[in-house]
């Protein structure tokens, strides 16, 4: 069974048809320095929604290209007309305008396809799809996040022997070669380590004003100091950047300062 992962503010208006949103890769901001002061222009829920999936569409666009499978942006969706890599939709709505017709009209609509309804508005189920999972999009204003207390350090993954290692972490062994190397030239992947051996990282990924967080993961210790290095080495590479993502289980993420906003679904056919 297909899944989407659960495990990067412009206005629907400012992604152009046919142009994928600028990805900022290491050559415009480095993940290593400090990046320019930039907040959300508007923090309402609303606008909140609009970047986290415009950024969450990028990301899967990112991936996709990884594999050598580009998709396509228009004003109210991101869609692949091939199916893309386990974890990882086949279309991402990136307005509340966006209709079934115009989703699946992008896609391979046949079995294994899946959709992510970002404002929790289609209803896929005359179409074949039902509800994977639902979930809810996360906001966390810029602020300064100190060092987390503990055992886990943190480090970026610079290497593809390094991001193997990242990958069975993250994935239980479930994966392989999903991350393909590339990837390190336009994310910051990162990992936390505790006696040499990875037990939590993230992915942060900068392509408007806010870092989009995703595949948050916790393998060997608990939730918690997870989430607290993903704040801070978030805060540390891209300081004075507003975070967005979202989560099934949002609970973690709001002992970390992150506010739960508007809901999302994932489609599934069979």
């Amino acid at each position: 069974m297909r899944a989407d992962q659960p495990p990067p503010q412009e206005t629907a208006t400012d992604v152009r048809a046919d142009q994928p949103p600028r990805l900022e890769t290491p050559s415009r901001v480095r993940a290593d320095q400090p990046s320019p002061s930039k907040t959300p222009a508007h923090v309402s829920p609303a606008a909140v929604v609009l970047e986290a999936a415009r950024d969450n569409a990028a990301w899967c666009d990112a991936m996709c290209r990884a594999h050598g499978l580009p998709g396509r942006f228009t004003a109210h969706a991101w869609t692949n007309p091939r199916r893309t890599p386990p974890y990882y939709p086949d279309a991402v709505t990136l307005s509340p305008s966006a209709t079934e017709a115009g989703v699946l009209g992008g896609i391979d609509a046949g079995p294994g396809a899946s959709v992510k309804d970002s404002f929790a508005a289609l209803d896929l189920t005359p179409y074949g799809f039902h509800v994977l999972f639902e979930a809810r999009w996360l906001h966390r204003p810029a602020a300064p996040a100190p060092d987390p207390a503990g055992d886990v350090v943190w480090g970026r993954v610079r290497s593809a022997s390094e991001l193997r290692e990242w990958e069975r972490a993250c994935f239980g062994g479930e994966a392989d070669g999903l991350f393909p190397p590339s990837l390190l030239e336009e994310t910051a992947i990162l990992y936390g380590r505790r006696d040499g051996a990875v037990v939590c990282g993230c992915v942060l990924t900068l392509t408007g004003e806010a870092v989009g967080v995703s595949n948050v993961f916790a393998s060997g210790c608990d939730d918690d100091p997870a989430w607290a290095g993903t704040v801070a080495q978030a805060a540390r590479l891209f300081p004075g950047r507003d975070l967005v993502g979202y989560e099934a289980d949002t609970a973690p993420a709001e002992r970390h300062g992150f506010t739960p906003t508007g809901p999302l679904r994932v489609w599934l056919t069979s």
